[in-house]
């Protein structure tokens, strides 16, 4: 996915944060999501490595290679931000009091169920990290996620095929295509990206949708 698409997901979803929200960002694209929310609104961040404030990606030659997200990626924590214990983090993540995660997804379910943490290839190193504590623990679970995989496979299915990281967790969907919001009778398509159709989308989903009144971003 290009840079350029990648970022417009992650405005999306900053664009979605409420004032005053505890969240966690995951490792990928979900860490994007740190530079697009605005300055003034206060939203406390966290990361499952023992992060929680404010913060943004560091400049090149301008970082602490100690001071990292959960991806790695060096980052510059703004005032008031703190790192503390990894054990007091999952006890954040394990104890309800995250308001939203925002996680990457291999497939998600129109149910809700989520995959993220194995393709099912048997040469694959399982990387299920903190996914699974997330997407118990938070109040809201988004995705974010390619909408259609390579040679045109579906990610958004009926029935996940790959392991579940989580069960009827999923909140929302943000891809390259659209926002899908997760309801007890389906998918609901919310908000279609610049250029994409009602027939496009529903081409390249592998569950039924439902179109209410829908937005173009």
């Amino acid at each position: 996915m290009m840079n350029e698409v990648r970022n417009r997901i992650a405005a999306r979803v900053a664009r979605d944060i409420p004032e005053g929200s505890y969240v966690n960002l995951g490792i990928g694209l979900p860490t994007l999501v740190a530079n697009h929310i605005p300055a003034d609104r206060e939203v406390i961040l966290h990361s499952e490595n023992g992060v929680l404030g404010r913060w943004h990606r560091s400049g090149e030659g301008q970082f602490d290679p100690d001071v990292i997200n959960a991806g790695k990626e060096p980052i510059h924590l703004l005032a008031g931000a703190a790192l503390f214990h990894h054990a007091d983090s999952f006890a954040m993540m394990r104890g309800g009091h995250l308001d939203i995660c925002v996680l990457g997804g291999f497939q998600v379910s129109e149910r809700g169920d989520l995959a993220n943490w194995h393709a099912g290839d048997p040469n694959a190193i399982p990387a299920v990290g903190g996914a699974m504590d997330l997407a118990v623990g938070a109040k809201r679970v988004f995705v974010t996620m390619e909408h259609v995989g390579k040679n045109g496979v579906h990610k958004i299915l009926r029935e996940c095929t790959y392991p579940l990281t989580g069960s009827r967790c999923v909140s929302r969907i943000y891809t390259d295509l659209a926002v899908l919001e997760v309801h007890a009778d389906g998918l609901h398509v919310i908000e279609l990206s610049p250029g994409v159709t009602r027939e496009q989308l529903a081409a390249s989903t592998g569950a039924d949708l439902i179109f209410e009144p829908v937005l173009v971003a």
